[in-house]
């Protein structure tokens, strides 16, 4: 297995295992697949600031992890947002814990104190893989979507990157100043 940053030729995969989870599964909310070039948009639009990753087994697209912000009011914007999709012909084989350790080192190195993975419910097998990486239950929504004919719970999972002493550096790092557009975590 062999864990890359994402590159272009990585969307026609991405999307198309993206939109198999959003049509036949309550995993992705969304309800119409990927349009083409919507996943590279979000892909261009966030990648200076987080990581996108890629897995391949024998050369061939096996899955990705990719973090986005959590919230986007200003006093979030060191915590990120995690989400890893998996081809079901490599489920079971580690690429899910090792993209996800992967991105979490990521987050890490950009700067991160805190990384949120939101898992649809039931789903103990993502509930397993969050909680051997080291994430904490920290709330459930209960019937947050409806998808599929039924209401789904939504549970949230927290990994500190960072302790408690962490001060951000930065633009936007001191009390109550804005952050600046142009900064990025790992400048």
């Amino acid at each position: 297995m062999r864990i890359r940053p994402t590159i272009e030729r990585d969307m026609e995969a991405m999307t198309a295992l993206t939109n198999t989870f959003i049509v036949s599964t309550a995993v992705h909310f969304a309800f119409e697949p990927l349009e083409p070039g919507e996943m590279a948009r979000m892909w261009l639009d966030g990648r200076d600031r987080y990581p996108w990753l890629t897995a391949e087994i024998d050369g061939r697209f096996a899955g990705y992890a990719k973090a986005g912000p959590w919230r986007t009011r200003a006093a979030y914007q060191w915590t990120a947002e995690a989400g890893i999709y998996v081809e079901e012909s490599s489920r079971g084989r580690g690429v899910g814990k090792a993209l996800y350790a992967e991105i979490i080192d990521d987050l890490r190195r950009r700067g991160f104190h805190s990384v949120i993975g939101g898992v649809t419910l039931p789903n103990e097998a993502s509930v397993r893989l969050h909680e051997s990486l080291g994430f904490e239950f920290v709330g459930r929504f209960r019937e947050a979507g409806h998808k599929l004919g039924h209401w789904h719970d939504v549970g949230f999972w927290q990994r500190m990157l960072r302790d408690s002493a962490h001060t951000p550096s930065g633009p936007g790092a001191g009390p109550n100043t804005p952050p600046d557009p142009a900064y990025r975590i790992n400048p």
